[in-house]
């Protein structure tokens, strides 16, 4: 079992940058895979970025390509999401979730665990 608590989301002017953080409770971190996905209001999830327990990282590269950098820090069981040159299309609250020796997968139900999200919200 995981929890994960998302955190680093607030308000940033266009162009700013956020770096979300995503902490995760529970034992073998290291085993998991780690996503971030976003929702913007009356739109679907969508899935922004994940890294695998080895390392490996995926991008939704049509809208965070360039801007969006996953890393992950075993030895303090969290996952970032450094966002930069942030505009109001990424608008949105961020979740963070988590599977167990998955590969990065873009799908949302792929994925078993989840936090309760951190809201973005970026000004023009």
């Amino acid at each position: 079992q995981v929890q994960l608590i998302e955190s680093g989301g607030g308000l940033v002017q266009s162009g700013g940058s956020l770096r979300l953080s995503c902490a995760a409770s529970g034992r073998a971190f290291s085993t998991y895979t780690m996503g971030w996905f976003r929702q913007a209001p009356g739109k679907e999830r969508e899935f922004v970025a994940a890294i695998s327990w080895t390392g490996y990282t995926t991008y939704n590269e049509d809208s965070v390509k360039g801007r969006f950098t996953i890393s992950r820090d075993n030895s303090k069981n969290t996952v970032y999401l450094q966002m930069n040159s942030l505009n109001p299309d990424d608008a949105a609250v961020y979740y963070c979730a988590a599977r167990q020796y998955g590969t990065t997968s873009r799908y949302w139900s792929a994925y078993d665990y989840w936090g309760q999200g951190t809201q973005v919200t970026v000004s023009s």
